[in-house]
């Protein structure tokens, strides 16, 4: 495992946000949904691809809080800009179990 040092981790800007649209990915090599967060009211919408089915129904994910990386680059994911990356947790199986905050959080709080 690669140590890093505090600036290095004061560099990765974790957030937390409510994700407001889920959508299949049908295109995607593997089976993945397209989420959709909206932040501030139309004003700055963002979308991922996660491939969190496995675990997660399109319907109990809708108002779900997740923890996600903001200053990552946009990824082309076929013909789809993936925007920001959700954090999960690789089981052994390739299941991912979301990393969520464990009680309501304010929108764009920092993980510190």
């Amino acid at each position: 495992m690669k140590k890093i040092n505090w600036n290095d981790f004061k560099n990765i800007e974790l957030r937390v946000w409510t994700i407001l649209k889920v959508g299949y990915f049908p295109e995607a090599k593997k089976s993945a949904y397209k989420i959709t967060v909206d932040f501030w009211k139309d004003i700055w919408i963002k979308k991922s691809s996660a491939q969190i089915t496995d675990l997660y129904k399109k319907e109990e994910l809708i108002w779900k809080q997740i923890i996600w990386v903001v200053n990552f680059p946009v990824k082309q994911i076929w013909k789809f800009m993936s925007e920001f990356l959700i954090t999960g947790f690789i089981q052994k199986n390739g299941a991912v179990i979301l990393a969520v905050p464990d009680k309501e959080s304010e929108n764009w709080s920092k993980l510190a």
